[in-house]
């Protein structure tokens, strides 16, 4: 019998997060180095992942299969395409900065307060969040993987709730209310989208059988398996809500910037770079796969929709006047594109849209991370209370440029590169909509480098004169991502090679081919 790796992998952050939560409560710091020595462990076991999976090989590999629950033919099985394994370790490489880049977020506001949780809940559950995200990429059953795809909400919601974001400038017992709102708001909007997820499951095994992602796909496939056109209609449906709730797509995005403004900011990146990567890898996975006729029918509407979060969330994240909300709203925008990509039905808009998700998170991480270095130094998170930083933090204000920089998707960067890939891959399909999409690009440019001239240049405020730069901890968290972010940029071909086979499978199980050019190339 061969070694589970992708078990040990989801299991290993699982096994780290129980092993922390039990650190005696005396020992913060040996708390803080055993998380991080469970998450790098982690990401040798995704690195080992990514080497063994083969790009020119079977569709789904490294598969474990096993009977579970035999009475209701559900299986635990696991199995990874080129798509999952990008998440993978793209998931696996952001926990070890997100817990160095949180070293004291949950450390006690003065000696002996009891106004914070104890440290070791808060590594122990940013590790629990990493198993459930892994085991969801992995699940090739659909019943285990909506146990973890709605499992992952109680961490975060504690997350969220319990350790929000100290620079609140309202004072602690207005902030605890506001966290506790940003949670509750959080939990419910999933869980509607998960029950509503649950009834579809369950109508998927009462029309199929089985859970089984493969098996369906493949009877689906050589039509021993006809499902009703309104069956696979209404299936979509309750599988793409859930999923358009995580993503978030409009309209269904407003407890996005809530969560992230009361969170710190690691599990700010946390929440958009990591968890809402599961919403739009599902719809790739099992959307497309499950239901292929009925999410060729729902495309021009979530086209629509996915315009429309492209242009309100790049709108909206002008106007703000708090960093994080003006990210959350940023990314809504971002996420827009990928969905956008997904639904363009192309093989150029879903390898740019599975790219985008790696780039995203990098991309985010790198300048949320940063904003939340700049805003445990001043206190605030509001934009007006900044100015000048960058003639008395000049590597602080150098990093936060170049995270702003992917975020607008400048050239030589990592996202430009998918978001042009997206913004093809649609037009030759929807021209329109690939027009009226790039007005988020020019959108993208205002917030971003207004939110810097703000921020960074101008007078020296007196507040930040005296504001530190970058410390050893804080530049081990940026430098690699902000390599990342060069490196993908001139070169994406690493990433593009391991996930195309999947995206043209894909396709396929959705009876798609690209457009031909009007104009053919001169031979």
């Amino acid at each position: 019998m061969s070694f589970p790796l992708l078990t040990a992998t989801a299991v290993l952050p699982a096994v780290g997060a129980i092993a922390t939560a039990a650190v005696p409560a005396a020992r913060r710091t040996a708390a803080k180095w055993l998380a991080l020595l469970f998450s790098l462990a982690t990401l040798v076991l995704a690195a080992t992942v990514l080497v063994r999976f083969d790009p020119g090989g079977a569709r789904y590999q490294l598969t474990e299969s096993h009977s579970w629950i035999a009475a209701f033919g559900v299986r635990y099985e696991l199995g990874v395409d080129g798509i999952a394994v990008a998440l993978i370790a793209l998931t696996a490489l952001l926990i070890p900065f997100v817990i160095l880049a949180g070293w004291h977020d949950a450390d006690p506001l003065e000696t002996g307060s009891r106004r914070w949780r104890p440290t070791q809940g808060f590594f122990a559950l940013i590790l629990a969040v990493e198993a459930m995200v892994v085991m969801s990429f992995e699940a090739t059953d659909v019943f285990l993987f909506y146990i973890f795809f709605e499992a992952m909400l109680i961490p975060m919601y504690f997350l969220i709730g319990g350790f929000g974001d100290r620079a609140h400038p309202h004072g602690e017992e207005t902030a605890s209310a506001q966290r506790s709102y940003a949670a509750v708001k959080f939990l419910l909007y999933n869980l509607v989208g998960g029950l509503i997820m649950l009834a579809a499951v369950i109508g998927l095994y009462v029309v199929a059988g089985n859970f089984s992602l493969q098996e369906i796909a493949q009877a689906r496939a050589s039509g021993s398996l006809d499902m009703a056109t309104g069956t696979e209609r209404w299936l979509f449906l309750g599988f793409f809500f859930a999923f358009a709730v995580k993503a978030p797509l409009w309209p269904l995005h407003t407890w996005l910037p809530n969560a992230m403004q009361e969170s710190t900011a690691p599990v700010a990146v946390l929440i958009t770079a990591v968890v809402d990567k599961v919403g739009t890898f599902a719809m790739l996975r099992f959307c497309l796969q499950l239901f292929p006729e009925a999410s060729r029918w729902a495309t021009p509407v979530i086209l629509v929709l996915a315009l429309i979060s492209i242009i309100y969330g790049a709108l909206l994240a002008v106007g703000q006047r708090d960093i994080k909300r003006l990210v959350a709203y940023a990314s809504i925008s971002h996420f827009g594109f990928i969905i956008m990509g997904i639904f363009a039905m192309t093989s150029q808009g879903q390898s740019g849209a599975t790219l985008y998700m790696v780039n995203h998170g990098i991309s985010t991480a790198a300048l949320m991370l940063v904003a939340g270095f700049l805003i445990s130094r001043r206190g605030s998170r509001l934009i007006a209370d900044y100015g000048g930083v960058q003639k008395v933090a000049p590597v602080l204000a150098g990093t936060f440029l170049i995270g702003g920089l992917a975020t607008l998707s400048l050239p030589g960067l990592a996202p430009f590169v998918s978001e042009f890939l997206v913004l093809a891959g649609t037009f030759t399909r929807y021209p329109v909509i690939g027009i009226i999409a790039t007005f988020g690009i020019v959108l993208a440019a205002l917030y971003t480098l207004v939110l810097y001239q703000r921020t960074m240049t101008g007078p020296v405020k007196a507040e930040v004169s005296a504001m530190p730069d970058l410390r050893v901890r804080e530049l081990l968290v940026v430098a690699p991502l902000i390599v990342l972010l060069i490196f993908l940029g001139v070169y994406p071909k690493p990433v593009t090679d391991i996930v195309n086979p999947a995206v043209k499978q894909t396709l396929s199980d959705v009876h798609q081919t690209d457009p031909k050019p009007e104009v053919e190339a001169a031979k």
